[in-house]
């Protein structure tokens, strides 16, 4: 068994770049691979997609996830699921954003 604290992760995530949300991968295998953003106001992460299915779990303030049919304000709690290979994106308004990204399978898989 393995444990995490994704907020806590989100929250430590590092950046690439200063401009760009800090990101982890918190567990990877074949089955699924689990990435914690953290987006901070005005950050986006640029819509595409992804050959798995992709569930993003809100943990921390109140965003945006960007779909190919249009944009959704989403805060704590929620949760959204996209198809294999459907746009989907996040940006941060007025708050942090911290989101967990469920892709199953791992898209190296496929």
């Amino acid at each position: 068994m393995k444990t995490y604290e994704p907020l806590t992760l989100g929250l430590t995530a590092e950046a690439p770049k200063r401009t760009a949300p800090g990101m982890e991968i918190i567990h990877e295998s074949d089955d699924a691979r689990l990435v914690v953003f953290r987006l901070e106001p005005g950050q986006k992460l640029t819509e595409h997609t992804s050959p798995s299915t992709v569930v993003l779990t809100v943990l921390q303030g109140t965003g945006i996830i960007v779909s190919a049919a249009g944009e959704r304000s989403m805060s704590a709690g929620e949760l959204v699921v996209f198809e294999p290979r459907e746009l989907h994106g996040l940006h941060a308004t007025e708050e942090r954003f911290v989101v967990l990204a469920t892709l199953a399978p791992r898209p190296a898989t496929r």
